[in-house]
């Protein structure tokens, strides 16, 4: 998709106009602050919006409707002094977005004998306002409490304290998947894999939580764009193969051809549709178009998933979200299930036919045909890949309720010996054991599938769920 829409992120501090007049250089060091804070928000895919100092209430007023009129996703408040909460409660309830409060103060300490020695109890008074972030908080949290506003905190020292500035790039990274949610498409092609009632979902549910578009499209598309696909689009897709992947020699050229032009295919249909991930499942009947294009769309679907278009099997609409969550976090996201543990060695043994994330495998996806696609119809080629070893999340979309909640887990991705039989398959360790998790994760009561990232993001997922008001629950 074109970035029409950026990540735009609000930005003002407080302070109060009453000790402009009364204590010199106060007002410009406070400007300078919040400038250090404006700095430190910039970053690739983002606009800072920046409103300055705000002093009074008819500036907070004007404030609020900048930032509607710059339609900002969120909105960092900085406390620079003590402010009175009338400069704030315009503010924010014109914005309308989640508010993160930065009680920030400029040094770890006041340093006592430097400030004691000043001997101008009107400068000591300055330099001790300058400190005074602390200060207002309370009273802007119980403003907010009362008008049914939302805030988060962070707090600490404007400079050289890493907690602060891990938790603003945190809030900033849940802000962007937020966004990317709104603005997402998410194609459902096919229909539901029979009986497979866990997976069953509210798409209306879908659309209202994230915001996500639905867009339903048709196999019958796919297969009629097929048919368009050219020799040498052909030709090119297999040199990608070859590239991207670990084509084992038991691979049938008839097949990977086969492969390619759906892939081809898979490309434009994305494009046609403006698709920024997808769900699927169909069959079609025997010997059919469709039959032939769906059976061949496992290659294709993983070079989508690499590229950022995440693709879920098994028409797993929840599943699908929560893989884009992941990509939008940097973490990849690929489809997976776990299948039994090893007691043995205390990991838990998960992994998915169909579609990988070629981009977290631990070295090179492989290529490999199958005779049957167990559950499904058809044979052909199919991929192979562990998930890179170290850091892993876990997560899934859970429905219930009537509503939607987030579950993610923490954990390690190990080596080991893996099931050599043409799907992924990784091995992962869990702090509270393999036993305990199943346990814990069955309880919050997910379909049975999940998405699987490297990194440990869950305080990210955390913090979405902080920002779209969603149950988190986390096992480990």
């Amino acid at each position: 998709m074109t970035n029409t829409y950026p990540l735009r992120v609000g930005l003002f501090g407080i302070g109060l106009d009453t000790y402009w007049p009364q204590f010199e250089g106060l007002e410009e060091r406070l400007k300078g602050y919040v400038a250090q804070v404006a700095a430190r928000l910039e970053r690739p895919g983002v606009e800072v919006v920046n409103l300055g100092l705000i002093d009074t209430p008819p500036k907070a007023l004007e404030a609020g409707h900048a930032l509607r009129r710059a339609d900002v996703d969120i909105v960092f408040l900085y406390v620079t002094t003590y402010a009175l909460s009338s400069t704030v409660l315009p503010v924010v309830q014109r914005a309308g977005v989640p508010v993160v409060i930065l009680n920030l103060q400029p040094e770890a300490a006041i340093d006592y004998a430097r400030f004691n020695a000043l001997g101008n109890r009107t400068a000591m008074t300055g330099d001790w306002l300058a400190f005074c972030a602390a200060c207002p908080v309370p009273e802007i949290a119980n403003v907010m409490k009362r008008a049914g506003i939302a805030f988060h905190q962070v707090t600490g020292v404007l400079e050289g304290d890493d907690h602060v500035w891990r938790e603003v790039d945190g809030w900033i990274d849940a802000a962007r998947v937020s966004h990317g949610m709104a603005h997402g498409r998410l194609g459902v092609m096919g229909r539901y894999y029979n009986g497979m009632l866990d997976i069953y979902s509210d798409l209306t549910l879908q659309a209202i939580t994230f915001g996500t578009h639905i867009e339903i499209v048709e196999p019958d598309e796919l297969s009629a764009i097929r048919r368009e696909v050219t020799d040498a689009e052909v030709s090119a897709r297999l040199d990608d193969f070859q590239r991207e992947f670990d084509v084992q020699p038991d691979c049938d050229p008839a097949e990977l051809t086969r492969a390619a032009r759906t892939s081809v295919a898979l490309d434009a249909f994305v494009e046609r549709h403006d698709l920024t991930s997808l769900a699927y499942y169909a069959e079609g009947s025997p010997g059919s178009e469709n039959e032939d294009v769906l059976t061949s769309v496992i290659l294709g679907c993983s070079l989508l998933t690499a590229r950022g278009i995440p693709v879920a099997g098994e028409y797993e609409v929840k599943n699908a979200q929560a893989m884009k969550i992941m990509d939008i976090l940097g973490a990849g996201g690929s489809f997976t299930e776990y299948y039994a543990l090893d007691f043995n060695d205390d990991v838990v043994l998960m992994g998915h036919d169909g579609p990988g994330h070629t981009n977290i495998a631990q070295g090179r996806t492989k290529v490999r045909p199958l005779e049957v696609y167990h559950g499904k119809v058809g044979r052909g080629l199919s991929v192979e890949m562990s998930v890179q070893h170290g850091p892993v999340t876990l997560l899934s979309v859970v429905e219930e309720g009537g509503g939607l909640k987030l579950l993610v887990a923490q954990g390690e991705s190990v080596p080991g010996p893996i099931l050599e039989i043409g799907n992924t398959n990784s091995r992962y360790r869990f702090p509270i054991g393999a036993r305990a998790f199943v346990e814990a994760w069955n309880e919050q009561g997910p379909a049975h599938h999940c998405a699987i990232g490297v990194g440990h993001v869950a305080d990210r997922i955390r913090k979405l769920g902080a920002l779209k008001g969603m149950p988190v629950a986390q096992v480990c």
